[in-house]
């Protein structure tokens, strides 16, 4: 287990970000700041935020920039991760963001920023299958044999599909990624930050690609 990581994954919605942040959170022993995590608890909640986010994230539309900057810099001002790191998922997805989080890491830099390639076909159909417990929001797979009403294992919660997982509303998310995320790849590459990594193998194997990009990078800044 290695200690202190602050690293950016980008990569389309479904191509297994935040399974694999979770597993490098634990190895690495820093926080996995998930911003779509972050909001859909504003909205659940009924923040004054999630109140302006829910019919955002309903209609398929990105949450605005100056929502999202001041929503990561508190959190990235926390004990936790001035401290030990972060893992940002979900942020920046702007150019505009991009810099304005350039800004707010100037005293403490970003080790890494790594794209998770996974082809769009494939991401949408991971998509589509995609479940989750309504009460504790463990993440499932649907196969088709489920049965029904189906239930979390580790809660007994109802698990269902998020009304912003349907195709229609996903494909909303990939156009706007294409033309608004997209350019961070370019952001990125063009100053020599930025990793791409494979994401269509096994988690195993793309988590083995993925800390071997991270230690690459780290010692080459």
């Amino acid at each position: 287990m290695i200690s202190g990581v602050r690293l950016i994954i980008i990569g389309r919605q479904g191509a297994g970000k935040g399974t694999q942040c979770q597993r490098m959170s634990r190895h690495y022993v820093v926080p996995h700041i998930s911003t779509g995590d972050m909001l859909r608890a504003a909205v659940r909640e009924g923040t004054e935020l999630g109140q302006m986010a829910k019919q955002v994230i309903e209609s398929g539309r990105l949450v605005g920039d100056e929502i999202m900057i001041e929503l990561v810099r508190t959190r990235l001002d926390q004990e936790d991760a001035r401290g030990r790191g972060y893992i940002l998922d979900g942020f920046p997805r702007t150019v505009t963001q991009a810099e304005a989080l350039d800004g707010i890491t100037a005293e403490l830099p970003i080790d890494a920023v790594i794209d998770l390639d996974v082809p769009r076909d494939l991401v949408l159909a991971r998509i589509s299958a995609r479940r989750v417990c309504r009460d504790c929001g463990t993440n499932y797979t649907a196969s088709g044999r489920e049965r029904h009403p189906w239930t979390c294992d580790l809660c007994g919660g109802d698990v269902v599909q998020r009304d912003d997982d349907s195709e229609e509303s996903v494909n909303r998310r990939l156009d706007l990624y294409e033309t608004q995320t997209a350019p961070l790849l370019e952001y990125y590459g063009s100053r020599g930050r930025l990793t791409v990594v494979d994401g269509t193998a096994s988690p195993d194997a793309v988590f083995q690609r993925l800390t071997t990009a991270i230690e690459s990078a780290r010692r080459a800044r």
